[in-house]
């Protein structure tokens, strides 16, 4: 498929989606949202593919919030089915069984914010901005920010940046836990690269289990949570992977790991 307002491009096991509407702050429209629909379905169905990164064109933005020109035509209904959409596309994107790394190079505000904290983790440019601005709209996140955002940083803190609305910096970001490292604009998208070389290196079938493991067990008291671990940690033992990497540090070399999710 030819992408417009996405730039796709796999390298070295390493997929990488930049959201291409610098002009517009890369604002998710329908058709960006449709891009990036098809786009994770390539990936879903690629199993080479180890590792997807997600970042901005420019160098002022990550994802900028919707595009407030269209989402200011919507009828009730029409929001409704654009949020739902919006849900769809990003649970999509946290249900990949690969790593997910976004690569925050500016502002990450409403959006771009419930974007990045679907994905496994996020890397922040020292200039990023995150924030979840709808309330200056008279309008909510409406793409999970109020659900997944309680669940990464607790909810009173959520609810004063969903209430205020205010853009908190990286820094700030980095101290409250919605971000793993805030890294030099310069130097993000190779600090990121070399991360996403390390993990392409692991078993598929392991980072699978793990990511599928932590995700599930959120949303479960400990001992369900526990069970999750026990089921997963089994059918790790499934792959070629585990003898691969068992052999390897009995014969005291680095593990080449091959197994796949589908055989």
């Amino acid at each position: 498929m030819a992408y417009e307002s996405i730039i796709y491009n796999v390298k070295n096991e390493i997929a990488t989606i930049t959201f291409n509407r610098p002009k517009a702050l890369n604002a998710l429209n329908q058709a960006l949202l449709g891009e990036l629909s098809a786009a994770l379905d390539e990936i879903a169905a690629d199993e080479n593919i180890r590792v997807l990164i997600l970042t901005g064109a420019g160098d002022k933005a990550f994802v900028a919030g919707a595009d407030i020109t269209e989402l200011a035509t919507f009828n009730s209904l029409q929001a409704k089915h654009f949020a739902a959409r919006g849900h769809a596309i990003i649970n999509k994107l946290q249900q990949l069984p690969i790593a997910v790394i976004a690569a925050v190079n500016g502002f990450a505000l409403g959006g771009g914010t419930e974007i990045s904290i679907a994905c496994d983790f996020i890397y922040a440019a020292d200039n990023a901005k995150f924030g979840q601005p709808e309330i200056n709209l008279g309008i909510i996140p409406g793409f999970g920010g109020t659900q997944r955002l309680p669940r990464l940083i607790g909810s009173n803190m959520a609810k004063e940046l969903i209430f205020t609305g205010k853009m908190i910096s990286a820094e700030q970001a980095l101290r409250l836990g919605l971000v793993n490292r805030v890294i030099p604009a310069e130097k993000l998208m190779e600090e990121v690269m070399q991360t996403a070389g390390e993990i392409a290196t692991k078993g598929r079938v392991s980072l699978r289990e793990a990511k599928q493991a932590i995700n599930a067990g959120m949303n479960v008291d400990l001992a369900s949570g526990c069970r999750i671990e026990i089921d997963a940690f089994a059918l790790c033992m499934a792959s070629p992977d585990s003898k691969e990497g068992t052999g390897a540090f009995l014969e005291k070399r680095p593990a080449k790991f091959k197994g796949r999710l589908t055989e």
